[in-house]
């Protein structure tokens, strides 16, 4: 359903859907690839917002292609390279797909969310409150909201099923899940891309607070990292010119649209109620921006 320019749900009779999720649709191509095809649908709270973002998954795209080319040199990811061009697509259909869909490598998706966090904010400050540590990580006493660590924490999730929240979770409940050896090359590999990222943005006005990966195993075994990387959907991204401590700081992801819904009486459970045209407006303007300045 692609309105006005934007894309709220894809609908290609040339290919088999295999899954519709929050914001990705995915179709098969053959047995060793799928296409993934990012809308302009926005979840909060897990919840599917009623209306689309303009561009936002144009946004999206470019931003994670640009961090893939970028970070080869610390682990594999499940882009092939290959051209929409060899798919059986109607011009309808190419239209809807143009500057958001990617051919890439199906994978073993690992179930979990690889959240990195290098400042202390939402379920990580509500939990540090509480507990005064994060996902089972002890922290010094007496940080602030949006405080910077001392150090990156890798601070996991649960997947959840759809409609449920995800989960924190501990390195140990990681370990049981996937096993020592590639519980440890995910954290490792997280925190690498974390640095390698932060250190990148914040060159270019921006702190990146936290970020999530997911990957996969390739036939090989191999760690791959797959789905989106670093884009205002999974990560906090602030400009440093209005940062500080001990306030949610001004974003350019979509913490702004949550704080806008947090302002209504809403019980954060399906059907999300719908956005003002310039609260639309203002959080594609913000997905915009970001990617200008990250990516130049």
């Amino acid at each position: 359903m692609a309105t006005s320019g934007t894309v709220f749900r894809t609908s290609l009779q040339s290919l088999q859907l295999l899954h519709a999720g929050k914001v990705r649709d995915s179709y098969a191509v053959d047995a060793r690839s799928m296409l993934i095809v990012t809308t302009d649908r926005l979840s909060a709270f897990d919840v599917i917002l009623p209306d689309p973002i303009p561009e936002k998954g144009r946004v999206l795209t470019s931003m994670s292609d640009f961090w893939l080319a970028r970070t080869g040199h610390i682990v594999p990811n499940h882009l092939t390279g290959r051209s929409l061009d060899e798919l059986p697509l109607s011009p309808a259909e190419r239209a809807q797909l143009e500057g958001r869909a990617v051919i890439v490598r199906k994978l073993k998706p690992l179930p979990l969310e690889a959240v990195v966090r290098g400042y202390v904010i939402g379920s990580g400050w509500k939990d540090y409150q509480r507990t005064g540590a994060i996902c089972g990580v002890p922290l010094p006493a007496g940080l602030k909201q949006a405080a910077k660590l001392p150090q990156p924490i890798f601070t996991p999730a649960s997947k959840a099923p759809a409609g449920q929240h995800d989960e924190n979770i501990t390195f140990g409940d990681v370990t049981h899940l996937i096993g020592a050896e590639t519980a440890g090359r995910v954290r490792d590999v997280s925190i690498a891309l974390y640095n390698f990222a932060a250190a990148h943005a914040l060159a270019r006005g921006i702190i990146i607070a936290d970020t999530k990966f997911e990957f996969g195993l390739d036939d090989e075994g191999t760690l791959t990292l797959m789905d989106e990387v670093l884009t205002p959907d999974s990560s906090r991204f602030w400009p440093i010119d209005s940062y500080r401590e001990g306030i949610s700081p001004p974003s350019f992801d979509k913490q702004f649209v949550r704080d806008y819904l947090e302002t209504l009486d809403w019980n954060k459970k399906a059907p999300a109620p719908p956005l003002p045209a310039d609260i639309l407006q203002k959080t594609s303007q913000k997905y915009q921006e970001a990617l200008a300045r990250l990516t130049g």
